[in-house]
């Protein structure tokens, strides 16, 4: 089976928001947009790779965050995502906000202008690369052992990858909360139907997922 590009997991708000402006250490979704606000689905769930206590909900959504990790080889990441720091990096000191154990697991290629040497924590080794879109897909499908690219996010970097037409499929939960400012993902889910089929499923939570399949 031919490897694919994918997104998992991956929410916004009603109105298409995914981030806030403003990114510091201590908000690092940005100003006005919390990260329980964006996955507080995920996080209830029994099987979220980020989980540390027992216990969590099963069902559509747990099903949902089990596959998150499935068949994955390496992801991409934009430098807003690995941590806020912009220019030049002032040290090699802070490693990301994951801690010793990231939840990735596999090599990760962070976007960015600016060299920094590739490090390892646990089995996830970063690697921060000066590239296209289509460069880095290259780079983290070779990488991968055969099995699939994610790319992780932020917002910003996925709209990059869609508008390159890089992404065969989508996995994005729309929260029943309208953010009103921020990064937007779309004005409406409907402008990616051109390549895309797409399903729509509401769970008992009140999030809508959405599924999009390359035409």
């Amino acid at each position: 089976m031919a490897q694919r590009v994918r997104v998992h997991c991956m929410s916004v708000s009603r109105d298409g928001i995914g981030a806030g402006h403003d990114q510091t250490f201590e908000r690092p979704f940005g100003r006005a947009v919390t990260p329980q606000a964006l996955f507080e689905w995920i996080g209830a769930t029994a099987s979220w790779v980020n989980r540390t206590e027992e216990g969590g909900t099963r069902g559509f959504e747990d099903y949902i965050s089990r596959d998150f990790a499935h068949g994955i080889g390496a992801e991409i990441m934009g430098r807003n995502k690995f941590g806020p720091v912009r220019g030049p990096w002032p040290d090699h000191d802070w490693q990301g906000w994951w801690g010793d154990e990231p939840p990735f697991h596999t090599p990760v290629f962070v976007l960015t202008h600016h060299e920094r040497p590739s490090f390892s924590l646990s089995d996830t080794t970063f690697h921060f690369i000066n590239a296209t879109p289509q460069e880095a897909v290259e780079q983290a499908k070779a990488a991968a052992g055969g099995q699939d690219v994610r790319i992780g996010g932020g917002i910003s970097t996925l709209r990059e990858f869609i508008d390159a037409d890089l992404v065969d499929e989508m996995h994005i939960a729309v929260i029943p909360v309208e953010l009103g400012d921020g990064i937007r993902l779309w004005a409406s889910p409907d402008e990616l139907t051109d390549r895309y089929h797409l399903e729509r499923v509401r769970a008992s939570s009140g999030v809508e997922h959405h599924f999009f399949w390359r035409r």
